[in-house]
């Protein structure tokens, strides 16, 4: 209107979204009191913000000025460099075990994993010496042995294999309550575009009814001033069973974005950021030489920077156009709108983005957050009747797992899969992928089925009872005294079941304890199996297993004894038995 120079922002709330903060700004958030130390650090962030993303250099900042340099102050105010002695860097350690919250250090929540902070912190140190030969004016000064070890990092793959092993917990409890979620979401928004239809035609203050419950339209004033209005009035109702003012027009709108988001989730496996970045102008099409026409999902960049193609589904295809089929219901093109990015704190161009509704009287396109909590909102309404949700919700993240469990379970090659989720490293996609025990003799069946189907079927006969009796002999063949023998199949022992002096036995250290008691008659189980004559014969030649230690009764050096036997051609070196 001409009252506000041409760089105002066109909007209130694009105003008090101040978008990107600077370096300097991120250091001193955390009131880091050394100047040069601050400094030190905002030339080293300004570095490194080249090649990353402002989420990436938030994160860095919080770690190296918040939880590093920071907590270092806190436990040693005079610390004038990053020279930090033994004592001091054990007290850190211990600091970030556990969160802090507005400074201070919260003693009642433990930190799962610390790693991050102590990787950061290490290529801070590892840079320094690194850019020091190249640039020695300016880093020398700030060189420094870095106090964290390589055995302070000992156990990281194990680490990162527990938190996979997370994960594909909570994906094996969540596969089985997916079809219970999807279909309350389905049924809820199927009633409240049944009641939104049914209470159109209705009256302002008049009773109607539908499925065997009783509703009347609200009267009020504010009905009865927005039913003059040019556009649609909102539809509100009183749940005479219950007595509750619904505004059926906003639960609908609500429901049915939900139901819209869920479905968009499941079948696409995108992420949460990934879903209401969609715009019309992602779905496209594709002929193959048949003729065949497929319609495609286009997702932005995002996490990785990489665009990426998804094939729809009949499902997904279902989904997003009863999206467009929404927004096209007053004839009008979808709207453009801007939409703001709360990792990035920027704003876009305007877009034709598919995740968009109105809200009174301003239009905006929906926030992942808002996903976030109309999920966790239903999550809550099924535990009242489901008491398999209790204490478990879904997330939008969780949609994507059980995305690539699906389909690497069903059969898709795992390349096919990180292409589709868009990961860069296959190890990526496995993470994500929980192997089922069901799955995993099903998949192992099926193997071994199409691999029989590719000999000839005669090398495939049933097994005759002889045959059986014979399998299960050798195995009563292959037991001896003092562990198993490897010995071929069928073979007899010529020294019947006292097999110690083998080449083929397969001894265990704590099977000597049992020889003892062998060799002095307490165990009546094998001499009945032998005579006792032979049985001590043989057990006199043992002379080169050492026992003593359980006739003392007391622990000896480790020791280690051959059995005396000589070199088989097939094991160049003899048996040997160790105790400790």
């Amino acid at each position: 209107m001409g009252h506000f120079p041409p760089e105002t922002a066109p909007t209130l709330r694009t105003f008090i979204y101040d978008g990107q903060r600077s370096v300097e700004e991120l250091v001193d958030s955390y009131r880091v009191k050394h100047a040069g130390v601050r400094q030190l650090l905002i030339d080293y962030l300004v570095r490194r913000k080249s090649d990353t993303d402002y989420v990436t250099l938030q994160g860095l900042t919080r770690q190296l000025a918040g939880m590093f340099w920071s907590v270092i102050e806190e436990l040693n105010p005079d610390q004038q460099d990053l020279h930090l002695s033994d004592e001091l860097y054990d007290q850190w350690r211990a600091e970030i075990q556990h969160w802090r919250r507005d400074g201070k250090t919260d003693r009642t929540k433990v930190r799962k994993d610390p790693a991050p902070f102590l990787l950061a912190v290490r290529g801070l140190y590892v840079d320094l010496h690194s850019w020091a030969v190249a640039e020695p004016e300016q880093w020398a000064q700030w060189v420094a042995p870095c106090p964290i070890l390589p055995r302070d990092l000992k156990g990281f793959g194990k680490r990162r294999r527990e938190v996979n092993r997370r994960m594909a917990d909570r994906t094996r409890v969540r596969q089985p309550l997916l079809p219970v979620l999807v279909r309350h979401v389905e049924d809820r928004h199927e009633h409240l575009a049944g009641l939104l239809e049914a209470g159109r035609t209705v009256p302002l203050g008049e009773l109607f009814e539908y499925q065997r419950r009783r509703y009347s339209r609200t009267n009020s004033r504010e009905d009865r001033r927005r039913a003059k209005m040019p556009t649609e009035p909102p539809v509100r109702v009183v749940d005479h069973s219950t007595g509750e003012v619904i505004n059926v027009t906003l639960a609908e709108g609500s429901a049915f974005w939900e139901w819209a988001a869920v479905e968009l989730l499941r079948h696409s496996g995108i992420r949460v950021e990934e879903l209401v970045e969609l715009t019309h102008l992602s779905i496209r099409q594709y002929e193959r030489p048949n003729g065949e026409v497929i319609a495609l999902l286009v997702v932005a960049p995002s996490k990785s920077e990489r665009e990426r193609v998804i094939p729809m589904s009949a499902e997904l295809f279902h989904a997003v156009a009863q999206i467009i089929r929404r927004h096209n219901q007053s004839g009008q093109p979808i709207p453009l709108l801007s939409r703001y990015d709360g990792h990035e704190k920027t704003w876009s161009e305007p877009m034709p983005f598919l995740f968009q509704r109105q809200l009174g009287i301003v239009r905006q396109v929906m926030a992942p957050a808002t996903i976030v909590q109309m999920i966790g909102r239903s999550c809550k309404e099924i535990a009242k009747k489901h008491r398999d949700f209790a204490g478990t919700k879904f997330t939008p993240h969780d949609f994507r797992r059980l995305f690539a469990t699906e389909i690497v379970n069903g059969g898709l090659p795992i390349h096919i899969g990180a292409a589709l989720l868009g990961h860069l490293n296959l190890q990526t996609t496995l993470g994500y992928v929980a192997v089922f025990a069901e799955d995993l003799v099903k998949h192992y069946q099926d193997f071994l089925n199409h691999r029989r189907s590719m000999r000839p079927e005669g090398e495939y006969v049933d097994v005759t009872p002889a045959e059986w009796d014979e399998f299960e002999e050798h195995f009563d063949k292959r037991k001896v005294e003092l562990g198993n023998c490897a010995r071929p199949y069928g073979s007899p022992c010529q020294h019947e079941h006292a097999c110690i002096r083998m080449p083929d036995a397969a001894g265990q250290p704590e099977d000597a304890a049992a020889a003892h008691r062998n060799r002095e008659g307490l165990d009546p189980a094998p001499q009945a199996s032998r005579g006792r004559a032979v049985a001590r014969r043989d057990r006199r030649h043992r002379h080169d297993l050492d026992l003593r230690p359980h006739q003392a009764g007391r622990r000896s050096p480790t020791r280690t004894s051959t059995t005396g036997c000589p070199r088989h051609p097939n094991h160049p070196r003899p048996l040997r038995l160790t105790r400790s």
